[in-house]
């Protein structure tokens, strides 16, 4: 007779797995968590105060970053930017992270490495301020190579029905202020690789007082801190992922806006210098965060508020027009 661990699945470890994990997941329960750990799913009571509520989702991977943790064998982070990915979106249309959900795809399920995934993902939720209420795990040995797994995460927020659509927020005048990226987030690992692969450069080589290999896992930087500090004092928030700047930005702008953005204002750490020795500057913008990981849109009378209350800097202003002028 032929079991189903015969087969590549190891129901056992499944379960032992769910035991390892528990304390990383309780961890992040807020006092809206109904129930506890184990149940078909994950209920969580929504929270008063709220005029018109509306719930929010937002899906999203980490992408071919998850093969440098592989290769690397470093997996400490990526649960982090599988959080940041999503409740960075959500924020941009004024919601709350309220719970988190994650998918963890493998073709033979080994506790450590995915332990220090889900703990990641815990530490994500818990700078998001969000539950991380239930996920699955699936061996699926003839879908992946060993060794190899893919990740998905599904985060869920509240936010006013009215707040949501943030263009006709937006005004001619308004002045674009930087967040600090991280890094390279979690956008464009295909031609980091490539390049880094062409340039011949090694993990354990040296960029300023860090390896190769630590950069480019830095994590995916988390904004809802920021976002909730902030929300009363900007009009827009736009998240820069793929697409860059360049194609992020306008999607915060109502028709007949756009934005003048100062190239030399981007402060922009030394890993883009590096990738840029192989890619043109067009090319850049249009794939790498250059720095940035989100530009708020700030009504002139609060600027100085919101430079004071974060790390952002000024990167430009919304004017007539369309899409984004590099200047």
């Amino acid at each position: 007779m032929i079991s189903y661990k015969d087969a590549g699945v190891d129901i056992d470890a499944g379960n032992n797995f769910v035991e390892t994990i528990k304390p990383y997941v309780k961890s992040t329960f807020t006092p809206l968590v109904l129930g506890g750990i184990g149940s078909f799913s994950g209920a969580l009571r929504l929270p008063s105060g709220y005029q018109k509520p509306a719930i929010l989702g937002a899906t999203d991977g980490v992408g071919t970053k998850l093969r440098l943790a592989i290769d690397a064998q470093n997996f400490d982070t990526v649960g982090q930017d599988l959080v940041a990915m999503c409740v960075n979106d959500l924020i941009c249309n004024f919601a709350t992270p309220l719970f988190f959900l994650d998918y963890y795809a493998t073709a033979k399920l080994d506790i450590a490495s995915a332990a220090k995934v889900v703990k990641g993902i815990a530490e994500g939720c818990k700078l998001a301020q969000c539950a991380l209420i239930g996920g699955e795990t699936a061996e699926m040995p003839s879908m992946y190579e060993k060794g190899d797994f893919d990740l998905a995460g599904f985060a869920v927020g509240i936010a006013e029905e009215d707040e949501i659509d943030r263009t006709k927020f937006v005004r001619k005048g308004d002045v674009l202020i930087a967040l600090p990226s991280s890094g390279l987030h979690s956008n464009g690992f295909s031609l980091a690789r490539k390049v880094v692969s062409e340039l011949g450069l090694k993990f354990d080589e040296k960029i300023g007082d860090r390896t190769l290999i630590d950069t480019l896992l830095e994590p995916t930087r988390i904004y809802v801190k920021e976002f909730l500090a902030l929300k009363d004092k900007i009009s827009a928030l736009a998240h820069i992922t793929g697409g860059g700047i360049v194609e992020n930005l306008p999607r915060v702008f109502p028709n007949g806006l756009g934005a003048k953005v100062q190239k030399d204002a981007l402060n922009s750490p030394e890993i883009f210098k590096i990738l840029a020795r192989k890619v043109t500057h067009g090319e850049m913008m249009r794939t790498f965060n250059m720095g940035v990981g989100m530009v708020l849109v700030v009504p002139k009378e609060n600027v100085d508020y919101v430079l004071e209350n974060s790390d952002g800097y000024v990167i430009g202003e919304v004017v007539n027009g369309k899409g984004v002028e590099l200047i």
